[in-house]
């Protein structure tokens, strides 16, 4: 792993952040190299998760109104259990110091930490004694304008703002279910202590989708595109299940269809962008372990050299959300979900009596009586207590009456649930690079490269002259300058041996460099180097954009395209 960290820094892929003045743990700066990669896997998700899908995709900001937290939850909920010590007061998330110190995985809750450090005379490693545990909120607070201002957040997911947005988003649909809403940005979680590098960050990008759904048809149309699949199931329980999709969910492993159907696409997402399938599983939360607003949730692991990593959560958030956000802005989020064929029901419907609340509500009768039509009862009751723009009147039974009715019922007012599969690009783009770090032998050499796939390579082509002088290198640029008016990210390099430049490009993962050597000045030809093989073709320059496309999009062996060339 630190030979991997040391190639990514300084080639380009990773930076600490703020490193002339120290640095600072949990984050991050993407160099040229890593950021190229992290906007094609994002490129690649859109095509998964919003082209492919009934899904559109929006952007709301990343600093939220108190409010917004309050009804999610995350005020109250979003918390580790942290320890402080007495002499030099660092602070500890107390579940990892416990889990490094003496190798106990507990539930991070206040009485149970508060017994280990009882129990094993635990201290800080210092030597100092540790203070009360405390639950410590991880989301950065902030105060919006000037003065006291109002306060607020920086968001810890993405998914409030969609949420926030949904009766405008149920408009865009036509009030039409399933839809999916997706959101590519900054969260930000103030970590108690962040370790591992680019694996818990304080300041990360995350990729989501909210799939909002009927709660009665959690199916996908595309479901038997996944059906037949394979794939490792680690269940709450500990138990690995090693079985299709379809059987997943007969067995009751997997608890739906359409929870299945975004494992399924997880997955093929995570190996087109270059995950390894051996290194890769789902794993089941336990039940202490779900978040508060999730009642099933699956992590998509991957094998590092940091052990088993979570690089997306795919979990059933039900309704949760759309009816906090419903009980606290007063906001009707529900959907009106019609019928196949109307069905009868009886009810009991409040009549008003205009005769009598006329002289005495007057002008506000009329308002009354349209609120007592929308209230339905089980039986005979005294009195009915409205509320008429903040005011509370109560009606007793003297101004009402109450009958049976049989109504013809059309469809009904639903609040959807919600599929969430959300994706941490930082880690899965960490994770891309290491599954793709490999070391061979090449002419006696010990070379490192990058196995990327070609589509998702930082710089997919390098053009390098055999030599540098004349009228190799202007040929080289002239070639550099055609592969980019044809959209190809291009390199140039004519810095040292050829060889060598060949290595330089092997490790940062090119899949393709391009040789202009002596006999493209006798037939306008060129090189076309693979850097998982290194065999070499030759190709017309004239074709070269043609050639690049199709092997750019594919896993074509290069000798397709020509016959191999030895030097």
């Amino acid at each position: 792993m630190s030979e991997l960290m040391e190639m990514l820094t300084r080639r380009g892929f990773f930076w600490q952040s703020f490193e002339i003045y120290g640095g600072m743990a949990g984050f991050v700066d993407y160099g040229p190299l890593g950021n190229a990669l992290r906007r094609k896997i994002e490129n690649i998700w859109r095509k998964h998760f919003v082209v492919r899908e009934r899904a559109v995709e929006i952007d709301t900001p990343t600093v939220c109104v108190e409010e917004v937290f309050v009804a999610s939850g995350h005020v109250s909920c979003f918390t580790d259990v942290a320890i402080e010590c007495e002499s030099c007061g660092r602070v500890f998330r107390a579940d990892h110091y416990i889990k490094d110190v003496l190798g106990i995985e507990i539930e991070p809750n206040i009485e149970t930490v508060k017994e280990i450090i009882e129990t094993y005379d635990l201290k800080c490693s210092c030597g100092g004694k540790f203070k009360e545990p405390f639950l410590f909120n991880l989301m950065f607070s902030t105060t919006i304008g000037p003065g006291k201002g109002k306060k607020g957040y920086l968001r810890p997911e993405t998914a409030q703002g969609i949420f926030i947005d949904f009766r405008r988003l149920l408009e865009y649909f036509r009030h039409k279910l399933p839809f999916g809403v997706a959101q590519i940005g900054r969260a930000y979680r103030n970590e108690i202590s962040p370790r591992q590098g680019v694996i818990r960050l304080r300041e990360f990008n995350q990729a989501e989708l909210e799939y909002f759904v009927n709660p009665r048809e959690k199916r996908h149309p595309n479901f038997a595109r996944y059906a037949n699949v394979v794939v490792k199931l680690l269940d709450k329980n500990d138990v690995l299940h090693e079985v299709t999709l379809k059987e997943a969910v007969e067995k009751g492993i997997v608890c739906h269809e359409l929870m299945a159907y975004f494992i399924g696409k997880t997955r093929e997402f995570l190996l087109e962008v270059g995950i390894d399938e051996a290194k890769l599983r789902f794993r089941q939360h336990k039940d202490d372990e779900r978040a508060h607003y999730a009642i099933d949730c699956w992590d998509a692991e991957v094998l590092t050299a940091y052990g088993w990593i979570e690089i997306v959560g795919i979990a059933d958030r039900t309704d949760y959300d759309l009816k906090k956000h419903m009980e606290h802005s007063g906001e009707d989020l529900r959907v009106f979900v019609q019928f196949e064929k109307p069905i009868k029901v009886k009810r009991k419907k409040v009549i008003p009596n205009m005769k009598k609340l006329g002289p005495v509500y007057r002008q506000k009768a009329k308002e009354i009586a349209k609120k007592l039509e929308e209230i339905e009862v089980d039986g005979d009751v005294e009195s009915i207590t409205i509320d008429l723009d903040g005011e509370k009147i109560e009606i007793t039974k003297d101004f009402f009456e109450i009958v049976e009715v049989e109504e013809e019922i059309h469809g009904e007012k639903i609040v959807p649930h919600v599929i969430e599969p959300s994706f941490g690009l930082d880690r899965i783009t960490y994770a891309v690079l290491e599954h793709s770090f490999d070391k061979d032998v090449v002419e006696g050499e010990e070379r490192r490269v990058l196995r990327l796939k070609r589509w998702v390579a930082p710089i997919p082509v390098a053009v390098l002259p055999l030599l540098s002088r004349e009228p190799f290198t202007s040929k080289a640029k002239e070639i550099v300058q055609m592969l980019r008016e044809n959209g190809f990210y291009t390199e140039y390099d004519d810095s040292g041996s050829i060889g060598r430049r060949y290595r330089r490009f092997d490790e940062i993962g090119t899949p393709f460099c391009i040789t202009i050597d002596h006999q493209t000045f006798e037939d306008e030809t060129v090189t076309i180097r693979d850097r998982d093989t290194t065999k070499q073709v030759r190709v017309k320059i004239s074709e070269l954009p043609k050639v690049l496309n199709e092997l750019l999009t594919s896993d074509k062996d290069i000798t397709e395209f020509g016959e191999i060339f030895k030097e």
